[in-house]
């Protein structure tokens, strides 16, 4: 099921550089909540290894982790690095929300 959600590039290589630096953190994860302005928020954390049910994406060494709940609400998704004149983060491309927000990290579906 990994297929299912895609990692870039720019992605890839920001989480490399992240966890080099963080002893006992090898992952990024991706995780779904209630709330935020649209209805619901991407999370992004560390982690050190993947949990019982979790999808693992993986790309030039890097690794992605995403619960089973919140891999319904990303399923075909790509999680992109942007670094631009507004800001630094992680962005997800989502065909599922139906509607975000300004901050980029809330949407609908």
């Amino acid at each position: 099921m990994s297929g299912a959600i895609t990692l870039t590039e720019n992605a890839a290589r920001r989480i490399r550089e992240i966890v080099s630096s963080e002893v006992d953190k090898s992952a990024l994860r991706l995780a779904v909540n209630g709330g935020g302005c649209s209805g619901f928020s991407y999370e992004f954390s560390l982690d050190d290894k993947p949990e019982e049910g979790d999808t693992i994406v993986q790309r030039d060494g890097a690794t992605l982790l995403i619960d089973s709940v919140s891999l319904v609400y990303v399923l075909g998704s790509e999680v992109d690095f942007v670094d631009d004149l507004m800001a630094a983060q992680f962005q997800v491309n989502n065909p599922n929300a139906t509607a975000s927000c300004g901050c980029g990290t809330s949407f609908s579906i």
